[in-house]
């Protein structure tokens, strides 16, 4: 390669390798694969030092990580984090042996350790007491996370010392981890609140830990590894293998698989041996850490740039195996989107048979150009979710099919629309037997038809004795029919009953909510409410009435056209109609004003909040006399921040705009309330 053209391809690879640093390290949210990461890193270490003179200080080959983000405290190490340097196979394990006898000699002892894959963090503690605990940053400067971290019970507030060791301060470096049981069931509850899914648990250890609220933190079953000594005082070790012993003494935990070998081909059999027990482990492990045993030693070899000399990390090969997609079939999640998912004739990867991959949607399918018939690459994404990472198209014969996507509910026969600037196809039938239990879970909910009583159990029960087969079944439901069921006695039917009764007369605002039309929450059906004073008139109501609503935009109109001319939407609502709920909008009383503290503050709410859902907040604001936009901008005064915000929260970020977490919105409200 030329100097032209080498020094046009380093730019390229430190621009995309900078854009997967910030959305693994700052945002939590990778967008490749670690292997394919790799790849580009690897890549651009081979050109640098091939061209040396293209070498500059601030290329991703010369730092340890991400950086803090703004919204935590930052905390300066005192000894820096360091990432290690890495080896894929033996050759590069073997080099690296080689490099360290060199050094040092012939003797030399190695501690071998399992590679958690989760989120590093420095423990400081003086004279025993847990004082700050810090993420690893940039390797220099990190976030402060010590009120989360407190809330993981395998973290010792305060050290019991031996007798004959007792620092006056060490920093006690480790790993936070997810185990693969606990990622399955907050992946779960994040399914069931239609919140992203995390892609791996070390993706969701990192958000966890990572939280504005420490009572998010303490919900997830997090847990630690300790491994690593940083600065300390009062105390001194000569071997590695001693610290780890001493963290076992003051209480922390050490992963029971760390082995000390005299003998290298000993360390690489150990490192070989665990690419096939990995799967057996109850959390996840991306590879192998291998240290010189010596802390004198170690201060010989010293370190480069980013990472110490001493050691090493032994990542597996991303596991991947070819075999042939037999279909796609279409599956309907319980949020309506359409998932377009590869029938795979069955294949062994990392530990379990794989026969089904996704396809994550219509434009993954056509990037990668995959057809039925396809001879594929697939491979766990995370070690977690199959994917089709390629199609091997030399062995295509010519009779492979071009996959199109349904237009019409595979699951119910509605119509399935893709609107603009979306990826995924959603089905738009309010009664689809996929998430009927959602939808009718959404309707009794408070802030649609507010059926108090009518929980998540009782719905799934009604469902699985046939008692009901969408929401207007509801209020056909009878004494007989509630009696029987668990839980269920006279008292709790009579209530039950007197609360679907009750709901009959909620305002229409409240039924356009509960209906679940794509795209229109709370605010936006009272709007719509308002400005057509009927079911009846919305319903047959165009695009171009909607539009020239100031708060409905493009894609609510469109979504709101297509939801009602749906068969299912008509036979739904004849059947509330004759049940006797009300479809028409209430007319408005004039009330004198309250006090206005909020008066011409402009708030905007992302995240899910732990004690309001997002309608409650947002009738609290306004009753205050404020107002709730959709987006960030530097008008904004203030953003209110809950679990897992989303770009919002960025974006406020960047513009400066002041940030609110629950708990500062709560003493707000009870200052002006």
């Amino acid at each position: 390669m030329d100097k032209g053209k080498a020094e046009a391809r380093i730019k390229d690879l430190r621009e995309k390798i900078n854009y997967h640093n910030k959305q693994y390290y700052v945002y939590d949210n990778p967008v490749i694969s670690d292997a394919e990461y790799d790849k580009l890193m690897r890549e651009l270490e081979s050109l640098e030092r091939e061209f040396p003179e293209f070498v500059t200080p601030d290329s991703p080959t010369q730092r340890v990580g991400g950086e803090p983000l703004p919204a935590f405290r930052q905390v300066t190490h005192r000894v820096p984090m360091m990432s290690l340097a890495d080896a894929f196979d033996e050759g590069e394990l073997k080099d690296f042996h080689r490099r360290v006898t060199e050094a040092v000699g012939q003797d030399v002892e190695y501690v071998v350790e399992l590679k958690i894959d989760g989120l590093a963090i420095s423990l400081t503690y003086e004279n025993g007491l847990l004082i700050t605990a810090a993420t690893r940053g940039d390797g220099v400067v990190g976030e402060d996370v010590t009120q989360n971290i407190k809330t993981i019970k395998s973290v010792p507030l305060r050290l019991d010392f031996p007798e004959d060791k007792k620092p006056s301060i060490i920093e006690v470096r480790g790993e936070v981890y997810l185990p693969k049981e606990g990622f399955r069931k907050l992946n779960e509850e994040r399914e069931d609140m239609e919140l992203p899914l995390f892609a791996n648990p070390r993706n969701a250890a990192a958000g966890s830990l990572r939280q504005l609220d420490p009572k998010i933190t303490a919900s997830r079953p997090l847990s630690t590894f300790m491994y690593a000594l940083g600065h300390v005082e009062g105390v001194e070790f000569t071997k590695h293998i001693e610290v780890l012993e001493f963290y076992k003494t003051c209480g922390f935990r050490v992963n029971p698989d760390i082995v000390l070998f005299k003998n290298f081909n000993d360390v690489m059999d150990y490192c070989m041996s665990w690419r096939e027990k990995r799967d057996t482990l109850p959390y996840e492990i991306d590879g192998i850490v291998i240290k010189v045993n010596s802390l004198e030693q170690q201060r010989i070899l010293g370190f480069t740039a980013k990472s110490p000399r001493w050691a090493i990390a032994y990542k597996f090969p991303a596991e991947q195996k070819t075999t042939v997609i037999n279909d796609i079939i279409v599956r309907v999640g319980r949020t309506g989107v359409l998932t377009p998912t590869a029938e795979l004739t069955p294949v062994r990867i990392a530990g379990s048979t794989v026969s089904r991959a996704t396809l994550h949607n219509e434009d993954y399918i056509k990037e990668k150009d995959i057809r039925i018939g396809d001879t594929v690459v697939v491979q766990k994404a995370g070690d977690v979710i199959p994917e089709v990472v390629e199609v091997i198209k030399e062995k295509r014969t010519g009779n492979e099919k071009v996959f199109k996507m349904p237009h019409r509910c595979p699951e119910c026969g509605a119509e399935a629309i893709r609107l603009p600037g979306e990826a995924a196809y959603r089905c738009t039938g309010v009664s689809c037997p996929a998430q009927i239990r959602r939808s009718i879970i959404h309707f009794v909910s408070r802030d649609a038809m507010d059926i108090r009583g009518l929980g998540e159990a009782i719905v799934t029960q009604l469902l699985s004795e046939g008692l009901i087969k969408d929401a207007a079944d509801i209020y056909k439901l009878t004494r007989e029919d509630l009696v029987p069921l668990e839980r269920m006695g006279e008292k709790s039917a009579a209530n039950l009953l007197s609360a679907i009764e009750n709901s009959k007369s909620r305002p229409l605002g409240r039924l356009i909510y509960a209906l679940g039309i794509p795209f229109i929450g709370s605010k936006a059906a009272t709007i719509l409410a308002d400005a057509f004073g009927s079911m009846e008139k919305l319903e047959k109501a165009t695009y171009e009435e909607l539009i020239d609503i100031p708060e409905i935009g493009d894609k609510m109109a469109e979504s709101i056209v297509t939801f009602f001319k749906q068969d299912q939407t008509r036979r739904l609502l004849s059947r509330l109609k004759a049940a006797g709920v009300n479809m028409g909008a209430e007319k408005k009383e004039k009330s004198e004003e309250g006090p206005s503290p909020f008066k011409d503050l402009t708030f905007v709410l992302t995240g899910t909040l732990k004690h309001y859902t997002r309608p409650q907040a947002t009738e609290i604001i306004e009753k205050l006399g404020g107002k709730v936009t959709g987006s960030v901008s530097k008008k904004t005064d203030y953003v209110v921040v809950g679990e897992d915000p989303g770009s919002k929260y960025d974006k406020a970020v960047k513009l400066g705009v002041k940030i609110l977490n629950e708990e500062q919105f709560e003493q707000m409200l009870g200052r002006n309330m």
